[in-house]
């Protein structure tokens, strides 16, 4: 596989450094594989080429990495605008009729793993449900970026006619910002998870899944959470940190058309370095796909977002939902912001205009969930040195901003398809707050993609 990105970023303008330019990022993945009756194996290496990255990219204190070309320009040295690397991805075996079940396999090695894509929908609205809205939300390649990540452990799965049990137990990989992705982090996960499709009921599809995360990291960096710099510097304890979670989905024929439901939530628990963490997220969505015009397939969607905040900086307690190896950009498509300390109202119109052309365009009312927390940024650990999520002031304000965007998907054939895309975020109070220069930032990109 081949994929190459034109890049182009007007971040909210910082008083100092270039919020303004563009770049070429590139991933070439080569792999060998061979599927057999007990055993499978793969073997791939990934390529990714940087080119002509921004060297000022970064504002002064709390205004940051001014967008990606400044994370990739920064985590991977910053000694040179143009950078490649060539790493294993994926390297492993899988033993298949493990324990003399026809569907229980065990995977050992390096791979990648999503979590929420335990179960192949057999409704097509659902499967778009599930990779879109489901999928990714806690653990996640980061397929947006050009490294990556991977996950070294295993991958034991048991299927049976209604259920699917699935028990991961990996370390993540470097890569995402940085192009070398050869190392390991101290960091590490176990997840399990059942999923279930209810009952088949003329014109009814539905999927539920409960799951349990135990993540753990024990690197000595600074943590981003509300705290005087003083307090976080002075903690290098662990995080260790338990989320409980489920999600069910719903897709049901009517009268005027299709009508799909999505309920998603977490609790979390554990310790977050000197602190106690407690903390939770709850996603709500429903979506419509009139009869009407039914060669454009039009499709309607939106919902509710809350990720819980931290509301008191003072107290022993953590309460900043916590998303640990996500792949943010599902959720945040000019990806700046995630899923903590938020509150996003959504709504999303697509249609399908040629069986392989889809144009969509979402809108996003975002809001900090506690006005005393911070407004965060990133999608998880990705080197030893950075703690992979960034944190910047509220200003004591909520209102965070509105994202308007369009893309166009289009499938030339099975191996060659390109998307243009582009965002424009309104900066409102928090953003202007810290960016007072210039609070309304847009993200734009050419994304051509060949798969051999």
């Amino acid at each position: 596989m081949v994929r190459s990105r034109l890049e182009n970023w007007t971040w909210f303008t910082a008083d100092s450094g270039d919020h303004a330019y563009g770049f070429s990022g590139n991933h070439l993945r080569l792999g060998l594989s061979r599927s057999g009756k007990r055993f499978d194996w793969m073997a791939e290496l990934a390529s990714p080429l940087l080119l002509r990255l921004p060297e000022d990219a970064v504002g002064a204190g709390a205004q940051g990495q001014l967008g990606m070309g400044g994370a990739y320009f920064s985590s991977s040295g910053g000694r040179s605008r143009n950078v490649g690397m060539v790493f294993p991805k994926q390297v492993h075996v899988r033993v298949k009729k493990l324990f003399g079940g026809e569907w229980n396999s065990l995977r050992v090695g390096r791979f990648e793993f999503q979590d929420g894509s335990e179960v192949t929908a057999r409704n097509p609205t659902l499967g778009v449900i599930k990779r879109e809205r489901v999928q990714q939300r806690l653990l996640g390649p980061f397929v947006f970026t050009h490294v990556m990540r991977s996950f070294d452990g295993f991958h034991l799965v048991r299927d049976t006619p209604r259920r699917n049990y699935t028990l991961v137990g990996a370390t993540p990989t470097r890569g995402v910002f940085q192009v070398d992705g050869w190392g390991w982090l101290k960091t590490a996960f176990a997840y399990g998870s059942i999923t279930g499709q209810t009952s088949p009921a003329p014109g009814h599809s539905g999927e539920w899944r409960v799951f349990g995360v135990y993540y753990h990291d024990w690197r000595k960096v600074l943590k981003q959470d509300n705290r005087p710099a003083g307090a976080r510097a002075g903690d290098g304890g662990n995080l260790a940190i338990t989320t409980w979670g489920g999600h069910y989905a719903h897709v049901v024929a009517g009268a005027g058309g299709e009508y799909d439901f999505l309920v998603d939530g977490a609790l979390q628990h554990g310790r977050w370095g000197s602190l106690d963490h407690r903390a939770a997220m709850i996603n709500l969505e429903v979506g419509f796909q009139p009869k009407i015009l039914p060669r454009w397939k039009p499709w309607f969607h939106g919902g509710y977002y809350f990720g819980s905040g931290d509301r008191d900086p003072a107290d022993r307690r953590h309460g900043t939902f916590f998303q640990m190896l996500p792949t943010p950009r599902l959720y945040a498509r000019f990806p700046f912001f995630n899923m903590m300390n938020n509150i996003d109202r959504f709504g999303t119109f697509q249609v399908k205009p040629h069986p392989q052309v889809t144009l969509k365009t979402e809108g996003h009312w975002l809001r900090l969930a506690s006005r005393q927390d911070q407004w965060y940024l990133g999608g998880g650990a990705f080197q030893p040195w950075t703690f992979g999520f960034q944190a910047r002031p509220s200003g004591g304000a909520a209102s965070l901003a509105a994202l308007y965007d369009i893309s166009l998907d289009v499938r030339i054939n099975r191996h060659l398809s390109f998307q243009p895309y582009f965002g424009y975020a309104q900066g409102r109070s928090v953003v202007q707050s810290l960016y007072p220069r210039g609070r309304h930032g847009r993200f734009g990109y050419l994304e051509l993609s060949y798969r051999f």
